[in-house]
């Protein structure tokens, strides 16, 4: 799994002129799937997520995580995550997992992140979404299971 986390003041994902969701303070996700994920990808993302420290404390170091601020998550999956771009000037979305598996994963990981208490809204899976985000610092980070 890969995800691009980024820190902001506030976010929403419409779809077809409509909101379909909205969060303040928090995360936005855009979570990509491999065919190769699963529950041990999903547990280790929903925890580093879920712990991550890059809210500023009293003394302006990035030292608390989303719950102590009581922020949200916005998650939207987005399999251009796996975009090869190696060759030509057209990605490949090859990597990228099958659709009705990557949906599953997707829909787990969000269900994993409001187990653990958080408020979690998301965009429609596969749909043409307009997101848009007030990315906050800017704080941005990519985490990769191939990577952990």
């Amino acid at each position: 799994m890969r995800v691009v986390l980024q820190k902001v003041k506030q976010a929403s994902v419409s779809i077809d002129g409509k909101v379909h969701g909205k969060i303040g303070q928090g995360f936005v996700l855009l979570v990509g799937v491999q065919d190769s994920d699963g529950q041990e990808e999903i547990d280790y993302l929903a925890h580093k997520i879920h712990k991550l420290r890059v809210f500023e404390d009293d003394n302006d170091k990035l030292n608390l995580d989303i719950d102590t601020v009581g922020g949200s998550i916005l998650s939207i999956s987005q399999f251009t995550l796996y975009g090869d771009t190696r060759k030509g000037n057209r990605p490949s979305f090859t990597g990228a997992g099958e659709p009705s598996h990557a949906n599953q994963i997707y829909e787990q990981f969000n269900d994993k992140l409001r187990d653990a208490g958080l408020d979690v809204q998301t965009g429609i899976f596969g749909a043409d979404m307009l997101v848009d985000i007030q990315n906050d610092g800017p704080v941005t980070i990519l985490f990769d299971t191939e990577n952990k």
